[in-house]
């Protein structure tokens, strides 16, 4: 089956995953750039969230093997989605409608960590 990869142009999936196959460690340059030339594309007002959501993803995918990396950002998008201050609740705030209440919210200790120089 055909891919369309009209929505990203220069991005061709199977030069990608041929890429990715013989000379991971290119794939992964070239990820990151793509990553990044992306990130510096957004409105600079935006940025600062989208480097910190990289850097999430980019954790998980080291501590996770792939697969279970995958669930881990599935479910760090979706929180992005559904989770307090996410786009639902902004959708809901710009139509003057109050968000709904989530049942399952608990109060969380934050920890203070000492940086590491």
């Amino acid at each position: 089956m055909p891919t369309d990869d009209s929505s990203f142009p220069g991005f061709e999936f199977e030069e990608w995953a041929r890429l990715a196959s013989e000379d991971p460690a290119s794939f992964e340059e070239a990820r990151r750039a793509m990553v990044d030339s992306l990130i510096d594309a957004a409105p600079e007002t935006i940025q600062p969230r989208l480097r910190g959501l990289q850097w999430q993803v980019d954790r998980l995918r080291e501590l996770h093997n792939p697969m279970g990396a995958c669930v881990k950002i599935s479910n760090l998008m979706w929180h992005q989605v559904l989770g307090e201050d996410g786009l639902l609740d902004n959708v809901q705030r710009l139509g003057n409608r109050p968000s709904p209440e989530r049942p399952n919210k608990v109060p969380g200790k934050v920890l203070r960590f000492a940086p590491r120089y």
